[in-house]
């Protein structure tokens, strides 16, 4: 049980993870704010950092881990897009990354109670991938 609970809970954070990540590539290049592209900038390596030990537990167990919901991704590229189309400022793009971070953060508790029997070192992971979008949806609280 210990091991399924853990591949399952770092699925969940690569998906996450992944997402973040393409999330971030959809609107750091639009971001006015030299300021604001570094955040974003310095949010995506940290995820890629995550990303890369996520891959070394899963390699372990051998698992390729977890792409995002098709639907979800679809639907987050057509959000930013629509909305970026409408106003293409950094107060926009502010919003959006928000609103992706709480669904993450969300998500992710959700995953973290759902998979308690994951070993300790899934769950502290887990935890900082939370720590990492709570802090990015404070960073951008200037910009809304």
């Amino acid at each position: 049980m210990i091991e399924q609970d853990t591949i399952k809970l770092l699925r969940e954070c690569d998906a996450g993870i992944k997402m973040g990540v393409a999330s971030i590539d959809d609107v750091v290049d639009r971001a006015k704010s030299t300021q604001f592209k570094e955040k974003l900038t310095n949010c995506k390596a940290e995820h890629e950092k995550l990303k890369t030990e996520i891959d070394q537990l899963l390699d372990r167990y051998q698992d390729d881990g977890k792409d995002p919901n098709p639907i979800a991704k679809s639907m987050s590229w057509v959000k930013t897009n629509v909305k970026l189309g409408i106003d293409e400022s950094d107060s926009t793009i502010a919003d959006l990354m928000t609103d992706g971070c709480n669904m993450g953060v969300k998500s992710l508790n959700k995953y973290l109670n759902q998979y308690e029997a994951a070993d300790e070192v899934s769950k502290d992971i887990t935890k900082r991938l939370i720590n990492l979008e709570e802090q990015l949806t404070v960073d951008m609280r200037q910009y809304l």
